[in-house]
């Protein structure tokens, strides 16, 4: 059986950063699972997520938040240059996603790096040997990143939000909508649900 595993989050949204745990879990536990991550771009550098949200994040799902991103907390966030990067890397490196997921989540919401510009990628560029086109750095959504966010369009037609972070498991006869908020606690409990789920 073909099972797939769609996840549409925002990179700089922190109930998506709890989520992330969720698909760490089952990529673990299936990893014959193809995982599609589909960055929404909804921080665009006009809001925030801000301190109620991130507090409410904290006390649910117990992810922690370092110094230097609670001091910005309030500030607004732009999330379109990775948007770009995780679109690049969907076609040419996809198999990183998840790795430079986790990594981007860290130097966010624990070292307090906003990832606005180049430079606040250079470490992780290097560390996971990736060369993207400095089109990815530009402060408009890529053709790529676009093009995702036409996908992400679909899904949420098909499953009648707009409402992110979303976990959408696909088999070969059905679509299987997780709810992320039951499992934030309790990332392994992600992975008992979908073997049920499977028939495992």
């Amino acid at each position: 059986m073909n099972t797939d595993l769609y996840f549409i989050y925002d990179s700089h949204c922190p109930w998506s950063y709890a989520a992330t745990l969720l698909v760490n879990a089952l990529s673990d536990a299936f990893p014959e699972m193809k995982i599609h991550m589909l960055h929404c771009a909804h921080f665009n550098g006009t809001d925030s997520a801000g301190q109620e949200q991130v507090d409410a994040v904290g006390k649910l799902s117990g992810v922690k938040f370092g110094r230097e991103h609670l001091r910005y907390v309030n500030s607004p966030k732009n999330a379109t240059k990775t948007a770009n990067l995780m679109a690049w890397m969907q076609n040419k490196q996809a198999d990183k996603m998840l790795p430079v997921l986790n990594a981007l989540q860290k130097a966010h919401f624990i070292d307090g790096n906003p990832l606005a510009c180049k430079h606040d990628f250079t470490r992780l560029l290097e560390q996971y040997k990736l060369s993207p086109s400095n089109k990815v750095f530009r402060d408009e959504l890529s053709s790529d990143a676009e093009s995702i966010l036409a996908g992400i369009a679909e899904i949420q037609e098909m499953i009648g939000t707009t409402a992110f972070p979303v976990l959408l498991l696909s088999t070969d006869e059905r679509g299987i909508f997780i709810d992320h908020s039951l499992y934030l606690d309790k990332p392994l409990a992600v992975v008992e649900a979908v073997q049920k789920e499977l028939g495992r």
